[in-house]
């Protein structure tokens, strides 16, 4: 039995339209301007890389897809990304990134703890979800 530990939820209103918020995490370019460079396409199970810089480049695959809602996939070897989108008012959506596959006894690919990962994870992602997606999607 894995010792998980608690994923990572963010939520977010943005001030835009679903169709344009879709845009922005369906799409290689939409993704790279606001998160990292990639090689996405929206196409269920298929391979791509994220490339984290200095930690180099991370397999993932495309697990789910609901358009316009919701694109899910599996990042390296644990972890799971899924973001979800829903209509609000009119040129208003809100935006909800889980990361899971947080396990207490496991090691990421470059040897740090998930306990010591899922921290620092969650930092950069408050600053991602809440600056950055919005800064781009709202210019």
């Amino acid at each position: 039995m894995a010792n998980t530990l608690p994923e990572i939820r963010k939520t977010i209103i943005l001030n835009a339209p679903i169709e344009k918020a879709w845009k922005a995490i369906s799409t290689s370019e939409g993704i790279g301007a606001w998160w990292m460079p990639n090689t996405f396409e929206a196409e269920l199970g298929r391979d791509f890389i994220l490339h984290a810089a200095q930690f180099g480049d991370s397999p993932c695959k495309v697990t789910e897809l609901d358009p316009p809602y919701k694109v899910g996939f599996d990042w390296g070897k644990d972890w799971h990304l899924t973001m979800e989108l829903k209509e609000l008012e009119a040129g208003k959506t809100e935006f909800t990134l889980i990361h899971s596959g947080w396990d207490e006894e496991k090691n990421t690919e470059f040897g740090q703890p998930h306990t010591m990962i899922r921290g620092i994870m969650d930092g950069g992602w408050e600053k991602i979800v809440n600056v950055s997606l919005p800064k781009y999607i709202e210019a």
